[in-house]
């Protein structure tokens, strides 16, 4: 499948790459003790660091370093054993310090890949991470409290974030939002950020340029601050778009920083965009190099769970899981944990289907995650048994199924509850299929006349009579008896 995108001239390139700001979980903040924790009243977790009072010096938050080489880690990424803090220096209303104490040229952690699965694990695409820095937030302008002022909120100033910025190797939207899917899904598995797009956890900067296949790269744009995976494929291809118009047209593409209305599904500039000169770096005086050991950096590697990429080929060994199974149900932690042990001692593929089919789109209409699912792993799998020994059909168990999701009550009890079980005696099953054969004298002439699809329609009148209680396999093995006899 081609990602060109057709031109009134002919084909273009897409080139993308992303800026990722993920928010690392620890207690404090990244150079002060106030609290980072989400949601509490405005300019009540600010130290004063961070509001950064005059004599105000920072100390570096320890936890936040390992957070950030362990996410280097399960990259596959370099570790530096030596970088450097340094002050970007630019005005902002909510950057009190009128300086973001970020990294530059000597980050903590250089090159590494992430490998995307695509076209449902058809194919696969790596890829590479140049850098991961760590840097402190800023705060949070405020511009719907009053009519005519801005208020800001210090509570997010100084919280740690790693910017992790790709190499400009995507070429569609699609890939866009597997990169992005695929990153959170390694921050959630190690515990360095919670991924949580609406509150600001995981924002992202996408980098945007189109070319003539072949040619070199075109000039970029950057689109700020995108916290949906589903805004940044629609600002991608838009912008795509416009710098094709625009070319085709004889213009010309001008670096700019870009905002994405998602009410108009359309990029607009922002500001033209300052090019890293412009930030003045240099490295902070307050702050020493920082340096550790590579003994220290094993210890961290040591500790890492089952990365995701590892947990999938497992799935796929252990189970028997196709690429594209594997890969959705090791999207969380929990979803994978959640599988193993609905799976163990079943028929691996029916529980996979169950948990794709039935589990998430009942979540999904609910708005539940599946820490909060009202079925657990094992009353779920309590429902796949039933089928297993031949207590219910496939498709009473998902009637079954919704009241369980509605009640939360043991399947077995369900079924006995509502009579449900599933009628297995073939001398009862015979009776009424003797019984249709008889009403249907004119459709069986029919169908041992050469009318085979008719089959179907027999074996919907046989259900229909037993209220889809009637084993299907002995359904059609005396079916075919009578009809083909």
């Amino acid at each position: 499948m081609s990602d060109l995108i057709e031109g009134a001239s002919g084909p273009w390139e897409v080139v993308i790459g992303l800026e990722v700001h993920a928010q690392v979980i620890s207690h404090a903040k990244l150079f002060s003790s106030a609290s980072t924790i989400f949601g509490a009243e405005p300019n009540t977790q600010v130290s004063l660091v961070d509001a950064a009072m005059p004599g105000m010096l920072p100390v570096i938050n320890a936890e936040c370093v390992a957070q950030a080489v362990r996410t280097g880690l399960a990259l596959g990424a370099q570790i530096n054993l030596y970088s450097v803090f340094d002050r970007k220096n630019y005005f902002y209303a909510d950057l009190p310090q009128g300086y973001q104490i970020s990294q530059y040229k000597q980050p903590i952690v250089g090159r590494g890949t992430i490998i995307l699965d695509l076209d449902k694990g058809a194919r696969s695409k790596t890829v590479g991470i140049e850098r991961l820095h760590l840097e402190q937030d800023a705060g949070k302008s405020l511009h719907d409290q009053h009519p005519s002022m801005t208020y800001v909120d210090l509570n997010r100033s100084g919280v740690a974030l790693m910017e992790i910025v790709s190499e400009p190797d995507m070429r569609s939207p699609e890939e866009a939002a597997a990169y992005l899917r695929k990153l959170r899904t390694i921050l959630r598995y190690i515990g360095a950020c919670d991924g949580n797009m609406e509150q600001g956890s995981i924002r992202a900067d996408v980098n945007v340029s189109v070319r003539r296949p072949g040619d070199p790269l075109g000039t970029r744009c950057e689109i700020k601050n995108m916290n949906s995976i589903r805004f940044v494929q629609q600002a991608i291809a838009y912008e795509a778009r416009r710098q094709i118009d625009v070319l085709e047209e004889g213009g010309e593409i001008h670096q700019h920083t870009l905002l994405f209305d998602p009410g108009k599904g359309e990029t607009r500039p922002m500001r033209s965009k300052e090019e890293a000169h412009d930030y003045r770096y240099f490295p902070d005086p307050d702050l020493l190099p920082l340096e550790f050991t590579q003994e220290w950096v094993d210890e961290l590697r040591a500790g890492l769970p089952e990365l995701p990429d590892d947990k999938k080929n497992r799935l796929m060994a252990d189970y028997g899981l196709s690429v594209y199974d594997a890969g959705i149900l090791v999207g969380d932690p929990e979803t994978a944990a959640f599988y193993e042990v609905l799976a163990k001692g079943r028929d691996a593929k029916m529980a996979a289907n169950w948990m794709t089919g039935e589990l998430f789109g009942a979540l999904n209409k609910s708005g539940l995650a599946i820490t909060a699912s009202p079925v657990s792993a094992e009353r779920l799998g309590a429902l796949i048994d039933l089928i297993a020994d031949g207590t219910i059909s496939g498709k009473i168990a998902k009637q079954v199924f919704e009241i369980m999701f509605e009640t939360g009550e043991e399947p077995g009890r369900i079924v006995e509850q509502k009579g449900l079980k599933q009628v297995t005696d073939s001398g009862a099953i015979e009776m009424v299929i003797d019984e249709v054969l008889g009403e249907q004298a004119d459709k069986v002439a029919d169908y041992r006349g050469g009318k085979d699809k008719l089959f179907g329609f027999f074996v919907g009148q046989v259900m229909k009579k037993t209220h889809g209680k009637a084993n299907p396999r002995a359904v059609n093995e005396i079916l075919r008896r009578k009809l083909d006899g």
